[in-house]
């Protein structure tokens, strides 16, 4: 076995088809750097089965096709054929010349043939496997495969020795039958799996087998019975047939007798009819004698005739008047009944609302009761701390008198001995002394001002915190209403979402092709899934539709057979298809004047929506049915073009051509036709209260940091604010002490014996009142530990109460949503009392005109007889 040629056209640089042969001997292939001399080799690695484009030193399959130059335009295949010489059949194959060859286009479609026939590449290895030739074989070596070799691992090399040893197609084989075997235990697992499920399913299966064979043998029942039953029929038509027979022999008979009959008497005839004639001339005589009294006889017959039927009719009318007369006294009797149970039950409503109103307002009262115990509570507190500042204030001041009382007294210990250095530095300090008191009287009435203002702030805030406050508690309550709209509403809107994407409503066919929606295109959806109209509509057109209303919509006539034969091999039942392209041209109406009558409104496919492209399903549906606005007006329509125009009326009334008219209560349970107007309306509900709930929640968490803002002010003041306090006093102090200092600065010499004594007797009077201070500094310390008490108290009392103030809320919420239902109610019942009082005011009406025609028809039947009686 030897390569004997090679056949290359447009694979990487050989444009031209070239044929390269080989002979005995050795062949080498030489030519500069660039001339395409490994080419060769990969294409014979190419056609050889290599898949992989790096050993073919390119970067997609789609490289290897002749990609053209500046002057020779692309080629769209690459092919390569090998040509070897299998005298020796060293290849399984039954030829002495084997041609193996492979074709790729750029669209990436591929194809390898053996000497002309289409193969697999698995054919192609399997041929050269064991032959050293394959592209793993060692017979085609590359640049730098030598280095790659030595340098792999041994198992890589072992591929070499096993190609060289004629083993590889058979761990081939191995590989293949192992990893079949492993296929197989999935496959036994699998079909394990599906026996176990199919002997669960044994039991129900015997069960509809039993039921099958029964229903085959009542069917079999059937058909023998039918066939009795046709040759029973078929019996009595042939006695009746024979019966029918007798009776036309006897016909024919009693036809003959009556023939000679006929000649006998009109032969008798003839002679009566000569005796005739002489009488007519005696009886033309008396005739016209008597023909003005008959004429005058005849016309007071008609007039006789006339009234006759006249009371006639009224006495038809009297008792059809009579008939309605009681049907309307039922009628209001009924309506009477029905109103005196609707009074029954609102009153009972009413009962109820009453009771709820006052439960209500007693919630109120206890949270306004809340309210103000809180409001008192808080009150105590700033008493308390109003207090607790006051004793602080008192206890600086005691401080800095005890700090000052010694400070005197230790002043009059030495005053006395500086007393006439005093008296000569008065004059001198006199001027210094007034204008250090002018300064500390500024900064006393400075400091004074500023804790007028702080105090006015600290009440503005504590204001501004209880609004704050109360805004806060309204629009929680708000916010808890709103989400239980919003949870209700989106509740509902998920179930009747659930309800429209599992079809609910339609027939199982129908849901069966639904289904397969996905999967097969060209299904559009049922008919109220592409038809939308106002609510108050809906009655109408749902009606118009009827059954078709689930009629399916699809693209063209081959996805509705599909779908057919789809629903008679799952035995899923019928259902009907709507092909857009079989409505092109669909029925109008004839009657198109009928649209200018009074009560119409217009066409059904006119007061619906849809997509244009949809148009001709309304159109084919709806569009020779004209909507009316009551069925008074539509009876008129219909005897005007004599039944010939289909209606619908609002409220469900369905006049057909011919006459008939189909209505009574409309239960419209499924609601087709309105769930997705009502799934659309949700959803705006929806979005609408999801974003109240998130407006309120950010007013209330912009509330709480204002609030929280305002505390932390509120205490910031307070805390200053009694800085500023302690400030005030220690500024008068130092008023009243320079002021007392200037007075004892202005004494003089002769004053002296005096100051003297009265320094004795200040001293005195320093002690006494050292004890007062010290006795008030220690009731002040009790105070302020008696009001820090009473402080924690009050606060944790407050915590309890707003606590309280939470629950208090929750149940007034509570009784307005139970009331406001409450409310709802007693409307509903008010409505439908006074729904009931319009029709009984409407009944008698009916009534009262029903009583004047009986009357005007008493008058005209006395009138008829009077008449009779003048005539006769």
């Amino acid at each position: 076995m030897y390569l004997k040629s090679i056949e290359i056209h447009g694979f990487k640089s050989f444009a031209n088809k070239i044929k390269l042969d080989f002979h005995n001997g050795i062949t080498g292939i030489v030519g500069p750097n660039g001339s395409g001399k490994s080419n060769v080799a990969d294409a014979v690695r190419w056609v050889l089965g290599e898949q992989r484009i790096k050993q073919l030193r390119g970067g997609s399959m789609q490289d290897v096709i002749f990609s053209g130059t500046e002057l020779r335009k692309p080629l769209g295949y690459a092919y390569v054929a090998i040509t070897l010489d299998n005298s020796d059949h060293s290849l399984a194959i039954d030829y002495d010349e084997v041609t193996v060859s492979r074709r790729l286009y750029r669209s990436g479609e591929s194809e390898y043939m053996i000497n002309g026939s289409t193969c697999r590449l698995k054919d192609v290895n399997e041929l050269f496997m064991d032959t050293g030739i394959g592209k793993e074989g060692y017979s085609i070596i590359g640049q730098g495969q030598i280095d790659q070799i030595l340098s792999s691992k041994p198992e890589d090399r072992r591929n070499l020795f096993d190609e060289a040893a004629g083993i590889v197609k058979f761990k081939s084989r191995k590989d293949t039958a192992i990893k079949k075997l492993e296929e197989e235990k999935i496959n036994l697992t699998r079909i394990s799996d599906i026996l176990a499920e199919l002997e669960k399913q044994i039991g129900p299966l015997e069960k509809q087998s039993e039921v099958a064979k029964e229903y085959l043998k009542y069917r079999e029942r059937l058909k023998t019975l039918d066939v009795n039953m046709f040759l029973v029929e078929n019996k009595n038509q042939k006695e009746q047939l024979e019966e029918a027979g007798k009776n036309l022999l006897i016909a024919s008979d009693s036809l003959a007798e009556s023939k000679n009959n006929y000649e006998k008497a009109k032969e008798e005839y003839e002679n009566i009819q000569k005796k005739l004639e002489q009488l007519d001339a005696e009886i033309d005589e008396a005739r016209a004698m008597i023909t003005d009294t008959s004429v005058k006889k005849e016309k007071l017959e008609g007039q006789i005739g006339i009234l006759n039927e006249k009371i006639n009719a009224a006495s038809s009318n009297d008792a059809h008047f009579k008939t309605r007369i009681k049907d309307e006294q039922e009628k209001i009797a009924e309506k009477t009944k029905e109103k005196e149970n609707y009074l029954k039950e609102k009153a009972e409503i009413d009962k109820e609302a009453e009771e709820l109103f006052l439960s209500k307002d007693s919630a109120r009262k206890e949270l306004d009761k809340v309210l103000a115990e809180i409001a008192e509570i808080n009150e105590k507190i700033e008493d308390c701390k109003s207090k607790i500042i006051d004793t602080l204030n008192v206890r600086a001041t005691i401080k800095s008198k005890l700090s000052s009382l010694d400070t005197m007294k230790e002043q009059v210990n030495i005053r006395k001995a500086e007393l006439t250095g005093k008296l000569v530095r008065a004059r001198s300090d006199e001027s210094r002394q007034e204008e250090t008191i002018k300064k500390l009287r500024d900064e006393f009435d400075r400091i004074t001002a500023e804790i007028s203002e702080m105090n006015k702030r600290q009440k503005e805030t504590d204001q501004e915190i209880v609004s704050i406050r109360e805004n806060m508690s309204k629009k929680d309550a708000e916010l808890r209403k709103t989400q239980g709209l919003y949870q209700q509403e989106k509740s509902r809107l998920e179930a009747l979402a659930n309800i429209t994407e599992r079809y609910e409503g339609y027939g199982g066919s129908v849901k069966k092709v639904m289904e397969k929606k996905d999967s097969v295109k060209g299904i559009i959806g049922v008919v109220a899934d592409i038809i939308k109209t106002d609510s108050k509509y809906e009655t109408a057109i749902e009606v118009a539709l009827g059954g078709n209303i689930q009629n399916i919509v699809t693209d063209d006539e081959e996805t509705a057979k599909k779908m057919i034969a789809y629903l008679k091999e799952s035995r899923a039942g019928r259902a009907t298809f709507l092909p857009l392209t079989s409505l092109d041209n669909p029925p109008e109406l004839k009657a198109k004047e009928a649209l200018n009558e009074k009560g119409v409104l217009g066409m059904a496919d006119e007061l619906v929506e849809t997509d244009p492209r949809y148009r001709s399903v309304a159109k084919a549906m709806l569009g020779r049915i004209v909507v009316v606005d009551n069925v008074d007006n539509a009876v008129l329509i219909a005897r005007k073009y004599r039944y010939t125009v289909r209606m619908v009326t609002l409220e469900g009334e369905l006049l057909v051509p011919g006459g008939a008219i189909s209505g009574g209560a409309f239960k419209n349970n499924s609601n087709l036709l309105g769930r997705r107007r009502e799934m659309d309306e949700m959803e705006l509900n929806v979005k609408k209260y999801k974003e109240q709930i998130d407006e309120l929640q950010k007013e209330i968490e912009e509330s709480k940091k204002k609030r929280n803002e305002l505390r932390v002010l509120s205490e910031e003041l307070r805390t200053e604010l009694q800085g500023k306090f302690i400030a005030q006093n220690t500024a008068r102090l130092n008023v009243e002490n320079e002021e007392a200092r200037q007075e004892e600065q202005k004494g003089n010499y002769s004053d002296l014996k005096a100051e003297s004594d009265e320094i004795e007797t200040r001293i005195a009077e320093i002690e006494e009142e050292k004890e007062e201070s010290l006795s008030a500094l220690e009731e002040s310390e009790n105070t302020e530990k008696t009001c820090t008490e009473l402080v924690e108290q009050y606060k944790a009392k407050l915590e309890e109460l707003h606590v309280v103030e939470e629950c208090e809320n929750d149940a007034v919420s509570k009784k307005e949503i139970e009331y406001e239902r409450t409310h709802q109610r007693q409307e509903f019942y008010q409505q439908n009392v006074d729904r009931v009082n319009d029709d009984i005011e409407t009944e008698e009406k009916a009534l009262a005109e029903i009583v004047e025609s009986m009357n005007e028809n008493e008058k005209l039947l006395e009138q008829s007889k009077k008449d009779i009686e003048e005539i006769r």
